[in-house]
């Protein structure tokens, strides 16, 4: 990569890294905020409890002073949190000011009166480093050297301490700092097994998050590419009705929906709208058809493209809308859709401006053609008519008078009815046209045509002033189509598409994520662009041209990085604080559950990969425990047998988890064993494999960290805590015997850990656990072994028979009395673990919501892929589309294709034109326009079977039908299978004719009409290409289509009339064809044409399928 590409990708990693910084910040203020209401509480309520059993506040200073102090700290850190622009800035400074408070409260309680002991604030301490990894906003390797520190501080501060104490032997000070380590080990290890899944996981929802705006960026870009591209080919009133229908359409996956959605309908959509008082321009290019057959496929597609581009644009100046192109044939209309009163006069000067256009490039280039225009007013119906290639057209009386207006016009001028000459309100002079002396229709019709007179040619200085001047050695040396093909290049005419990838009038925001479908087309091939920083925006998109991009040295993909870091920013700072903690019309405020059922029955039964390493932690913690009972344990063979027989139950747990790694170990000893692998898919898809798993393993370890409470006995009498002391002070057992119950406690409490282990299982689950495990402490400490714990109570405050339990207290103080403490800390950890647990759900269910949003983004994204698609392939070839909207699109110049043997079909309806009729009982031609809809409709239909695969429809003119066959192989050396194909081709295009002849039987038979198709066929070489920068459209040309549609015009109803050519490949495929005789072509003078034998082919059903 080169070093300018290496830097910008380090530039988005540092980028990306910072915006994941800061969206790690904003989501940790919840728990930040979480913590500090529990140590608010906390602090609180161990003042209440000392207030309330009346201790002393002299004997206890330390304690209420420090209490009170980090109360305070911990109300003022919460008001800063609330400030967020600070809380952004210094989140690790508060963090860090609540640790060191939470340190010092931790040694404040283990000095708060002189009998400290080894196993002194280790719950409380276990705490600070929980809440290190899990709800302090820290990083994790500052959360790991945080949570060394207090760990260490405090092994190092007790052993120094009670080591320099030697007034009191300690025989098992070993066996308790150890238990100490194990317990701030196990810890640290839970807390940072959490931290690595919340992290994995935030990040895992920042990189979905960035991927979701980049798709919502890339639906609102497809939505308006979508639009942009039906509205280069329809009208804006019409495009959205046809595309809320073809949504209908593609939303109906499976066919007996869309079988419904058909039968709903006993007719196809109808989509035209009559328009009254408009004007319809046609102009034909003199002299272009001799030029084209001296070109070559390049020059021919840039010679119509420039021409046409340069028509669309003196359109767009008049007002006009151009309505299609045929072959050099350009028809326009004005008035459309909205009704203009300067109609006429717009059709007329853009008639004007396109002689005068055809003039320039006559005496630029010295060729000779000319320009023909028609022009009429009057009324259209207009609209889409068919299924396929759609394409906006104009039908009525009017439209076919205006045709004829200029067939039987004169080159270089402008052609008008008598209706054109009184809309125009003598803007122009006009003279005699005589149209009737050229054009039998308009003859018989007894039209009064006249001729318009240019302003311009009165005026010699406004038509020559920009005429560069013709250089007669360029006419030498060049052939005429390469000396037009070099001017009109000059023009500089915008290549097709090129406006769908433009954003002009896209909002500023609008990004596209995913596969290369919005790039710009240039003139020229567009450079490389580096890669990104992100995966999932591997693929370049453009970006506008000015006022978007200022700085054209600036790659495209990095001013989309640019965009999408800027729109990541604006979403992170909308998670303001206060959002965090608005209500969710998602998820329920009490329950955390979904308000939508299928949405919870989802996240109920998503898959849990992560599931085996939650049950390994757990049985970490397993081991951990009987670590610490095994140091302090009077009975360590009851415990070694509990051990072992829990430890299986465990181990048998984790085997059907890591079922399919265990296989995966050893593939050849368990290749028979497909069990292991579906035991462990089992756990990851199903919740109630999982559940009974979760269920076994939390409670094996409650059971083994209740061992030393439960099942350790000391002799006692039997009487109460009265005679306790004094069967302390006898000498019966000493403080030495019962130094395990602390720690016993804190088995107790790791125990209670294992809910932040289990991350995205059921938080009812976790809570059912966390009050059955703490109730079950409650009773053993409080109930069950309450004797035990006074005992040890009086040993440790000097053995006195006549203390009771509020002197007790008095003289160690609430977290130095064994009992009382291990009631504060059992709830100081069930309330942190219950916070820890709800806010893991509620981070859970958040992502879940973020991912469903992006699946279901995803599919709207498909669904508009596919729409766009769609329409692009109704508007071109699917092999051709697939150029401009496929992976590799090669857009970058016009598209243009030569083929040695394509075979062409015009079919028509002649009769049509006698039954369209405009009156009163039809809606003005509407109804009858319908029955033509049928008609193109069931034509249509025969395209999507199979066997006409490789037919393509073309275009429709009128009640003309034109298709091509041969046009998706690939173009240059054919071989001979090549040729072989090409020719079976021919006999397909036949077998189609014969289809639509039956359709049209079919549509007589309940239309009660006698309509019948006139078919023409021909076969050789063509010309395909993309041409019209406002309206692309897709078209082939050259001398086969010329005679194609000649045959179709001098052909017979009913029958297929082919070339000679023609004639003798079909008799080889084994079709009968009948020789008509020579008959006279226009501009091929006579030509010996055939028809084909259509009623024996269909009994023949040849084996073309």
């Amino acid at each position: 990569m080169p070093a300018k590409g290496k830097y910008l990708l380090n530039e988005q990693k540092v980028k990306q890294e910072a915006l994941y910084r800061k969206f790690s910040c904003i989501s940790q203020y919840q728990p930040l905020v979480l913590l500090l209401g529990l140590s608010a509480l906390t602090c609180a309520t161990l003042l209440v409890l000392f207030f309330s059993l009346r201790l002393s506040v002299h004997g206890h200073v330390a304690f209420v002073g420090v209490v009170s102090a980090a109360l305070c700290v911990f109300l003022a850190v919460f008001l800063l949190v609330c400030a967020e622009a600070f809380t952004q800035r210094w989140t690790m400074l508060l963090g860090l000011v609540v640790w060191a408070t939470h340190l010092s409260m931790g040694f404040t309680f283990i000095y708060s009166t002189e009998l400290i002991q080894p196993w002194d604030q280790v719950p409380f301490f276990l705490f600070i480093i929980i809440t290190v990894f899990t709800l302090l906003p820290f990083q994790m390797c500052y959360a790991v050297i945080l949570s060394i520190v207090s760990s260490v501080s405090h092994i190092i501060v007790l052993s120094v301490h009670i080591s320099m104490d030697k007034a009191q032997p300690r025989p098992y000070l070993i066996s308790q700092l150890f238990s100490n380590v194990v317990v701030f080990l196990c810890g640290g290890a839970v807390g940072a097994f959490h931290k690595f899944l919340m992290e994995k996981a935030l990040r895992q929802t920042f990189q979905d998050t960035l991927r979701c705006l980049g798709i919502r960026m890339k639906l609102e870009i497809e939505k308006r590419q979508q639009e942009n591209l039906l509205q280069s080919v329809l009208p804006v009133y019409i495009s959205m009705e046809m595309k809320l229908a073809i949504m209908e359409r593609c939303k109906c996956k499976d066919k007996e929906a869309q079988q419904r959605l058909v039968k709903d309908n006993n007719f196809h959509s109808l989509y035209v709208k009559r328009h009254e008082n408009v004007s319809i321009l046609y102009a034909d290019i003199v002299g272009f058809t001799r030029l084209a057959s001296d070109c070559s496929p390049k020059e021919l597609v840039i010679m119509l493209n420039e021409l046409f581009g340069k028509f669309d644009q003196i359109a767009k100046e008049n007002e006009c809308m151009r309505i299609k192109i045929l072959g050099d044939c350009y028809y326009c209309v004005s008035g459309l859709p909205v009704s203009l009163p300067k109609h006429a006069k717009n059709c007329v000067k853009m008639g004007l401006d396109m002689c005068e256009a055809i003039k320039l490039v006559r005496e630029a280039t010295g060729v000779d053609i000319n320009m023909r225009v028609g022009v009429h007013s009057g009324n259209v119906l207009c609209g889409v008519i068919g299924l396929r290639k759609w394409q906006f057209d104009v039908w009525s009386h009017d439209v076919t008078l205006a045709n004829h207006m200029e067939s039987g016009g004169l080159p270089g001028r402008v052609h008008i009815t008598e209706a054109t000459l009184k809309h125009l309100n003598k803007a122009y002079e006009v003279e005699e046209g005589n149209g009737h002396l050229r054009d039998t229709y308009l003859k018989e019709l007894n039209i009064k045509t006249y001729l318009v007179i240019d302003p311009r040619s009165k005026d010699p200085s406004q038509t020559s002033r920009n005429v560069p001047k013709h250089r007669v050695s360029d006419g030498l040396k060049m052939r005429a189509s390469v000396r037009m093909t070099r001017y009109l290049e000059s023009w500089g005419a915008v290549k097709p598409f090129a406006h769908l990838q433009s954003r002009e009038g896209f909002l500023t925001d609008a990004v596209v994520n995913g596969k290369n479908r919005c790039k710009d087309i240039p003139l020229r091939s567009a450079p490389k662009i580096p890669e990104s920083f992100d995966e999932s925006l591997e693929e370049p998109f453009s970006l506008p041209a000015p006022p978007f991009s200022t700085n054209k040295n600036k790659s495209q993909k990095s001013k989309f990085d640019e965009e999408l870091h800027n729109e990541m920013i604006t979403t992170i700072d909308e998670l303001s604080s206060s959002k965090q903690w608005e209500k969710s019309e998602e998820i329920s405020g009490l329950t955390l559950w979904f308000t939508r059922r299928e949405l919870e029955k989802q996240y109920r039964t998503i898959e849990m990969p992560s599931f085996k390493y939650y049950i390994g932690c757990a049985s970490f913690i397993f081991v951990c425990i009987f670590i610490i009972q095994m140091s302090v344990t009077m009975q360590p063979r009851l415990l070694g047998v509990t051990f072992t027989a829990l430890a299986c139950v465990l181990l048998l747990t984790l085997t059907i988890c890591f079922a399919g790694h265990i296989q995966k170990m050893f593939p050849e000893k368990l290749e028979s064993c497909h069990w292991l692998t579906a035991m462990s898919e089992a756990v990851v898809k199903r919740p109630f494999v999982r559940l009974p798993l979760a269920t076994i393993a939390t409670t094996v370890i409650v059971i083994i960290a209740l061992f030393n409470l439960v099942f350790h006995s000391t002799e006692q009498p039997k009487n109460s805590s009265t005679a306790d002391c004094f069967f302390i002070k006898n000498g019966s057992i000493n403080d030495e015997d019962l130094f395990y119950l602390p720690y016993s406690v804190y088995s107790c409490i790791l125990a209670l850990l294992v809910c932040g282990v289990f991350l995205r299982v059921s938080f009812e689950l976790k809570l059912a656990f966390l009050f059955i495990a703490c109730a079950i402490y409650y009773i053993i400490i409080c109930c069950t072994k309450n004797a035990l714990f006074i005992k040890y109570s009086c040993l440790l405050n000097g053995n006195s028979s006549s203390e009771e339990f509020g002197d007790l207290l008095k003289k160690g103080g609430l977290l130095k009395h064994p009992q009382t403490m291990s009631c504060i800390y059992i709830t100081l950890f069930f309330f942190t673990m219950l916070l820890i647990s709800r806010q893991d759900e509620f981070c859970c269910r958040q992502d879940f919501l973020l991912k469903n949003k992006n699946r279901t983004d995803k599919d709207e994204i498909e669904l508009c892929e596919n729409l766009t698609r769609l329409l692009l392939e109704n508007v071109l070839p699917a092999h051709v589309a697939a150029l401009f909207v496929g992976e590799n699109k090669k857009n970058e110049d016009l598209y243009y294709k030569s083929y040695d043997c394509v075979c062409v079909m015009f079919a028509s309806v002649p009769d049509f034109k006698e039954f369209y009729t405009e009156c009163d009982i039809n809606k003005e031609g509407l109804e009858c326009l319908r029955l033509l809809n049928e008609i193109i409709a069931d034509f249509d239909e025969l395209l999507s079977k199979p066997k006409f695969s490789g037919v393509e429809k073309i275009k429709t003119i009128g009640s003309t039908y034109m298709a091509a066959a041969g046009l998706s192989g690939t173009p240059g050396q054919e071989t001979h299978q090549d040729r072989e194909r090409q020719q079976a081709q021919i006999g397909i295009m036949v077998e189609f004719a014969i289809a639509m002849m039956g359709k049209l039987d079919g549509i007589n038979r309940h239309s009660f009409n006698s309509f019948r198709l006139r078919v023409g066929i021909n076969h050789g070489p063509v010309i395909a290409g993309v041409i019209g920068a406002r309206k692309p459209q897709y078209d082939i040309w050259g001398n086969t289509v010329n005679v194609a549609s000649r045959m179709e015009s001098t052909g017979e109803l009913g029958k297929i009339q082919v070339t000679e050519e023609t004639s003798d490949v079909l008799q080889k495929l084994g079709y009968s064809c009948e020789c008509r005789g020579l008959i006279n072509v226009k501009g091929k003078g006579a030509l010996k044409t055939f028809f084909v034998c259509t009623d024996c082919n269909k009994q023949q059903g040849m084996a073309l399928s």
